[in-house]
């Protein structure tokens, strides 16, 4: 039997870190903030057979991009095998990875979520939506790989945080924009684990306003700036970022950094697309992605 998943990658424009109270409970655990999920992602298979070699009861890979761990799919598959009587079953998991690892494109989150879906699915536990996503935020929380990732993905869109915590206690609002195209350019990964530890205190003095702003606004060019805004005041921006950002402005063009990666995007009507990626092809050490909103979240694909 198989089945297969599939979740966006999710870029963080700004944010407000919850990492402490609430009795250290996982779920309750997050992030609010605002940022957008897109057509890229990854896409999971997992196949099951009976134990043939009693040495292995699993196998984990990655097609296309390749992350280094594996730490977030064992804490997902292990929540799963305490769910009832695996014993005898070989988990076969293939990670498609579609989008740079460590950019700021939520990769784990997506590894998390996919493979909690395609769990579900091939094993019949029939869960609801929001065991099936809190048990992929518990694995980012625990693996301390992200905070809010899982939350935004799995509503999809363009999004903003307004309470943190996994799905079912999270919450976001969701705004509507049509037609929109989104052009990124990954220069270099960010550890964001060693990150926040590092930023915490000035990460959240000024995430937790810009949430509130953009509220008021729900404005997908007002993001890009407070995501600029937010990035130069906890210090992620390189030389090369500001010089790309620099020239995206002077042609009228905004843009705004995914946070944590050396990563800026710029989010524009798709007759701006063009003009977009004359600009970004200049810088030829980055790797660009051209997508579009994502718009359902997390979801089986097929079984």
């Amino acid at each position: 039997m198989e089945a297969v998943a599939f979740c966006p990658a999710h870029v963080t424009g700004f944010f407000k870190a919850f990492v402490e109270g609430n009795q250290g409970i996982p779920e309750k655990l997050g992030s609010m903030g605002a940022g957008f999920s897109i057509k890229e992602g990854v896409t999971t298979k997992v196949i099951i057979s009976s134990i043939t070699n009693q040495n292995s009861k699993y196998k984990i890979s990655t097609k296309g991009f390749q992350s280094d761990k594996t730490d977030v799919s064992e804490f997902v598959l292990n929540e799963f095998l305490k769910l009832g009587n695996f014993g005898n079953i070989f988990f076969d998991i293939e990670h498609q990875i579609s989008i740079p690892v460590g950019y700021g494109l939520g990769s784990s989150g997506a590894v998390a979520l996919s493979l909690s879906y395609a769990l579900d699915q091939v094993l019949e536990t029939k869960l609801n939506k929001f065991e099936i996503g809190k048990i992929a935020h518990n694995a980012e929380v625990n693996c301390k790989t992200g905070l809010g990732d899982v939350l935004a993905s799995y509503h999809g869109g363009f999004e903003i945080r307004v309470k943190p915590g996994a799905p079912g206690i999270g919450q976001v609002e969701k705004i509507d924009i049509k037609d929109i195209s989104v052009i990124m350019i990954c220069f270099s990964p960010i550890s964001t684990n060693k990150f926040i530890q590092e930023q915490l205190s000035k990460i959240n003095g000024l995430g937790g306003k810009m949430v509130n702003k953009l509220l008021e606004s729900k404005n997908y060019d007002k993001f890009q700036d407070m995501s600029l805004e937010f990035a130069r005041y906890v210090d992620v921006m390189t030389p090369r970022m500001e010089k790309l950002i620099e020239e995206l402005a002077h042609n009228g063009i905004k843009s705004g950094v995914a946070l944590f990666g050396e990563t800026v995007f710029s989010m524009v009507p798709k007759e701006l697309e063009a003009k977009v990626l004359e600009i970004v092809k200049k810088y030829s050490e980055g790797k660009i992605i051209t997508s579009q909103l994502d718009v359902q979240g997390a979801r089986v694909l097929k079984n």
